[in-house]
């Protein structure tokens, strides 16, 4: 005698979709994610514009990561993370922001974040770092990696000390005509290379030193023994 139709028990080797929150305060971004997310098999369960929705949300969902813009208004959203900690333990967390700060990732560390991630990046890394963290794995934009120090005890902050070591030759080079006040030109002249490689190794050293103007880059260099004061 057949079957009714729907009478078959689900197929519990096809898995379950990750489930994901999403909340950042500019709602384009969060369609984009939505929709990326979902082509590749997830389950956005909520998509919301503040910290203390995402923490209400996380508590009656229980989703399995949380994707979380740091640079949200209102409540800090390390606090919200903390909330989410207590009320739903086994959802992942992932920072996303345009921005990285040392305040960031000490903060980002200390809540022991899955991910964090510049807003710079493809969605594809995305989406790999929710894969990863549901299976308890950790990922950071070279950005962020860069201005770590990874070893047995675990992921910390490097010190101003340890990120001038992250430098490349030529990258400490540049970084000292520009503390000695020379104009890109010049440089190029100096170093025998391109005004465009010059601009390429200055936007490397601002990435990888948190340091956005000249300025604080010559103080920098000054600070570190590179040049003399």
């Amino acid at each position: 005698m057949p079957k009714p139709p729907g009478a078959n028990p689900p197929d519990k080797s096809v898995p379950e979709p990750i489930t994901v929150l999403l909340a950042d305060d500019h709602t384009l971004l969060r369609d984009m994610l939505r929709v990326t997310l979902t082509a590749e098999g997830m389950h956005v369960v909520a998509d919301v514009g503040s910290g203390e929705a995402a923490e209400a949300m996380c508590q009656s969902m229980r989703p399995d990561v949380a994707v979380l813009d740091i640079d949200m208004p209102g409540k800090s959203i390390f606090e919200v993370t903390r909330a989410i900690r207590q009320t739903s333990p086994d959802t992942r967390v992932i920072f996303l922001s345009a921005f990285v700060h040392d305040q960031y990732i000490e903060d980002a560390l200390a809540v022991e974040a899955s991910a964090y991630l510049t807003k710079a990046e493809p969605p594809g890394v995305l989406v790999a770092a929710i894969r990863k963290a549901v299976g308890g794995a950790t990922s950071f934009s070279s950005a962020v990696v860069n201005r770590m120090v990874i070893g047995e005890s675990g992921a910390r902050l490097a010190g101003h000390h340890a990120r001038i070591e992250t430098l490349t030759e030529r990258e400490r080079e540049v970084l000292r005509y520009v503390a000695q006040g020379l104009q890109q030109k010049q440089i190029a002249a100096r170093a025998d290379i391109s005004i465009k490689t010059v601009q390429h190794h200055i936007m490397h050293l601002m990435d990888k030193l948190a340091i956005h103007d000249r300025v604080d880059l010559a103080r920098f260099a000054i600070r570190e023994g590179l040049v003399e004061p």
